[in-house]
């Protein structure tokens, strides 16, 4: 790469959140940064291509429009993602295809299409935004934290086969997040009164954890040093709750379960 051609950078979901302060990061750390969102804001701050991961013409004809415009791409930060809690036996099997969709088969989209220009790129890095849920699974998450988890292996798969290319691929674990941007958990179309209370109490524990959770920028933080980085790590925890809950998984089953129900009040009485 000639010395004055700024790096690329590619971030899906940027119109928003954690997105796009993910891409903000990687602008002001000198990278050219081209954002994602399935409807771009005219006044975007940065360069915004608009593209649905859930289809692949356009994830095509954004790539497309990327190699024109840029000609290259050394990071693709698969972002975009939908949070969706509720729980399992009221979720049809059309809402679980759908967060499937957008979580998995979304990056696996965007992914397969960017690694022509990866690959040209050499040294180039993938970061796959995944979640805490990837790692220990929701109460009232069982679709949500089953994507991240396929995400995670898929991850780690897919390091294997490329590192050889000389495409790092890497993981970002985040704990709890706090987002102004950040959009609604998305709730399943049927409500069954045998798990109200449950529920009720675990999706406020979640929300309220979300309101004290971390800023967007330690997430950002990490995800321009994965692409600074000349050999990036696989996993890359950001946040207290990621770091330490895991952790937890070497207690006894019954013990951890334990803390789990008692953190979401799944057993409390009203």
């Amino acid at each position: 790469m000639d010395a004055t051609e700024k790096r690329v950078a590619l971030v899906t979901g940027a119109g928003s959140g954690m997105g796009r302060v993910i891409a903000t990061a990687l602008q002001q750390a000198g990278f050219t940064v081209f954002g994602t969102s399935r409807r771009p804001a005219a006044d975007a701050a940065l360069p915004m291509l608009a593209l649905d991961v859930r289809s692949d013409d356009s994830v095509r004809a954004a790539i497309d429009e990327l190699a024109a415009r840029a000609g290259r791409l050394d990071v693709l930060v698969n972002n975009a993602g939908v949070r969706f809690l509720g729980a399992a036996e009221e979720t049809s099997a059309e809402e679980a295809r759908a967060v499937f969709e957008t979580n998995f088969f979304g990056t696996h989209r965007v992914t397969t299409a960017a690694l022509p220009l990866l690959r040209a790129a050499g040294a180039a890095k993938i970061v796959n935004i995944t979640s805490l849920s990837g790692l220990n699974a929701l109460p009232f998450g069982a679709l949500y934290s089953a994507s991240k988890w396929a995400l995670e292996g898929w991850s780690e798969s897919l390091r294997h086969e490329l590192k050889p290319l000389g495409v790092h691929v890497s993981i970002v674990e985040p704990g709890a997040v706090r987002s102004e941007g950040r959009d609604a958990p998305q709730r399943p179309g049927t409500v069954l009164s045998a798990y109200e209370g449950p529920r009720r109490r675990a999706l406020a524990a979640i929300v309220a954890g979300d309101r004290k959770g971390m800023d967007a920028a330690r997430v950002a933080a990490c995800v321009v040093g994965i692409a600074r980085s000349a050999a990036p790590s696989l996993r890359y925890r950001v946040g207290t709750d990621a770091t330490w809950l895991p952790r937890l998984k070497l207690l006894s089953w019954s013990l951890f379960e334990r803390g789990i129900r008692w953190r979401y009040g799944l057993d409390r009485k009203d």
